[in-house]
């Protein structure tokens, strides 16, 4: 028996569309991030990048648990003496909702080259409206959602 492996020009690749509203953020995310991957397919390989694109709208919706809101806090340091910056969940949701999402994928996706070329088909709006309807996204299969 030999071992089929799936070369880089094989795999097809979808568009999905998912709507953020009233869906907890890391479920949601780590649904994302298992499709970007593409383990959600039987050709899935490790060392390469088979996952599909994923369009999410409506992050602005998005629902945390607990009191995260006030509680979870995202730091930054500008590498300047004093520079530390935090900033609060419920304020980057208000601010910028699509870099909250786009946070939370990211750190369930590899920390390497090809987890960043795995970001690159994710796409993130706050409003219900999305510039992709020429690639004519499928709405997220239910056997997807876990």
């Amino acid at each position: 028996m030999t071992t089929l492996f799936i070369k880089t020009t094989e795999p097809e690749r979808k568009w999905y569309l998912v709507d953020a509203q009233n869906q907890v953020l890391g479920r949601l995310a780590s649904q994302v991030a298992h499709i970007l991957k593409g383990k959600h397919k039987p050709t899935f390989s490790m060392h390469l990048d088979a996952g599909d694109h994923v369009v999410v709208i409506n992050a602005d919706k998005i629902r945390v648990t607990g009191r995260k809101l006030e509680q979870k806090r995202y730091t930054r340091y500008t590498g300047y003496p004093g520079g530390l910056r935090v900033t609060e969940l419920g304020k980057a949701i208000r601010v910028k909702p699509e870099n909250v999402f786009t946070h939370a994928v990211k750190g369930m996706m590899p920390h390497n080259r090809l987890g960043r070329q795995m970001m690159k088909k994710l796409r993130v709006y706050a409003g219900g409206q999305h510039p992709h309807k020429a690639q004519n996204p499928q709405a997220l299969p239910s056997e997807l959602r876990k």
